[in-house]
């Protein structure tokens, strides 16, 4: 359940923050004084969250089995809307001031926001919905109590990332516009910063880029921050808060007030207070959350045991059947020279193998280990493309030659007793 529930909270958080955000900056008028881009940005989210639904869906039928196909032309768009809505929000209080006056600007901002939405929707929210195919392991009944448990995980991560999110919404008091502008521009910039380290890390995956030394971990430093950066984009609504706070204890009506100026200035002080309470309540559970949940999910595993395989003379061979399972599968090898080396095998989409060290360039002999259907390094927690696996680059295992046929995976353990550096 703390799995389920921790990996939708913050798969949502961000998603519903940008929603929020653009709703409260780029709303205007009322009735029929709105302008015809008012619903753009909802046509977005819904969008976004039918797109995901359905890429979700082609991911567990494996109608669909690289998710490159899709996140990278995404992630690219991700980039671009996320920097051109970072002058959408910083001009958000011209844009609207007046608007009549210059309409195209307005719809234009809506625009880019719907975009923006849809493309940061249908990015986060295929992972948080994959989630729903693990809550019944493999081999159990679909009808269990444990199903259940970790189905309402799943329900209330969600429902806690839009109830920060609603709470976020009541500070949107015109009094302390600047500083929610701010807040807002900051939970933009996050998403830049986010979607960039992914787009270069996918890049990386797919051989296309390459990064070794200082670069490679400054780039997996921030990869690894995504909780704090996370938590980040609802933190710097602090700003905003102390606004609210400010407005709520200095608000007085005037000397000469009536009595209808009176209540006005008592409810004003009222709303200002208990939003900016109840948001820092909000802040508070969703730090504790995210940073006790992922702390506990995030214990360092312990790499499993190795299997026996047959070992001849100069040949290592497992069979098909061995591995057929399509999850990491863990061997112990003893070189020429005594080094106990570990390599790795695993079935991949489409029946190709891959077949490699337990170890890498960049991290070393640290292995690797399976976690909801992916593949991690355990030094650096960074998830390995499957497809990649078998190929030289990143953080992918270093390759080794081998030969399958007749039912049988074989190795020469010449090939293995060549690289025995890597575990030295």
């Amino acid at each position: 359940m703390l799995e389920q529930y921790v990996h939708a909270l913050a798969g949502t958080l961000a998603p519903s923050l940008l929603v929020v955000g653009c709703s409260v900056l780029l709303t205007v008028g009322e009735g029929k004084n709105r302008p015809r881009s008012k619903y753009w940005r909802l046509y977005g989210l819904g969008i976004g969250v039918l797109a995901a639904i359905v890429f979700a869906l082609l991911r567990t039928t494996a109608v669909l089995d690289r998710r490159s196909t899709l996140n990278l032309p995404l992630l690219v768009l991700c980039v671009l809307t996320d920097v051109l809505m970072l002058v959408v929000v910083a001009r958000a209080w011209r844009t609207t001031t007046d608007w009549q006056q210059h309409p195209m600007q307005l719809h234009m901002a809506n625009a880019i926001a719907a975009l923006n939405i849809a493309a940061a929707t249908l990015y986060a929210l295929p992972d948080v919905i994959l989630q729903l195919t693990r809550v019944v392991e493999p081999g159990d009944s679909p009808f269990t109590s444990e199903m259940l448990i970790r189905s309402l995980g799943f329900v209330l991560g969600i429902a806690t990332a839009v109830l920060a999110a609603v709470t976020v919404y009541t500070l949107r008091t015109v009094q302390i516009r600047r500083w929610f502008t701010i807040a807002a521009w900051c939970v933009v910039a996050i998403n830049v910063v986010l979607h960039f380290t992914e787009l270069i890390v996918l890049l990386m995956n797919m051989l296309i880029l390459r990064l070794h030394g200082a670069p490679f971990r400054a780039l997996i430093s921030v990869h690894n921050a995504t909780i704090p950066l996370t938590l980040a984009q609802l933190a710097v609504f602090v700003l905003p808060i102390l606004a609210s706070l400010v407005l709520g204890f200095k608000a007085k009506a005037p000397s000469q007030a009536n009595q209808a100026q009176v209540r006005q200035t008592s409810a004003l002080r009222r709303h200002a207070i208990s939003s900016a309470l109840w948001v820092c309540v909000a802040l508070i559970a969703v730090s504790i959350a995210l940073t006790v949940g992922v702390a506990q999910t995030r214990k360092v595993p312990t790499l499993s045991e190795p299997e026996e395989y047959a070992l001849q003379a100069d040949t290592a061979t497992i069979t098909f059947e061995q591995v057929a399972d399509g999850h990491l599968h863990r061997f112990a090898y003893k070189a020429k020279d005594g080094t106990a080396m570990r390599f790795i095998v695993i079935k991949k989409n489409g029946g190709a193998y891959g077949v490699a060290l337990d170890a890498c360039e960049t991290c070393g002999d640290a292995g690797y280990y399976e976690k909801g259907g992916k593949i991690i390094c355990k030094r650096c927690d960074v998830a390995i493309n499957l497809a990649t696996i078998g190929f030289k680059g990143g953080c992918n295992p270093i390759p080794v030659p081998y030969t399958a046929s007749g039912g049988h995976i074989t190795i020469h353990t010449a090939d293995l007793d060549a690289l025995s550096s890597h575990f030295k």
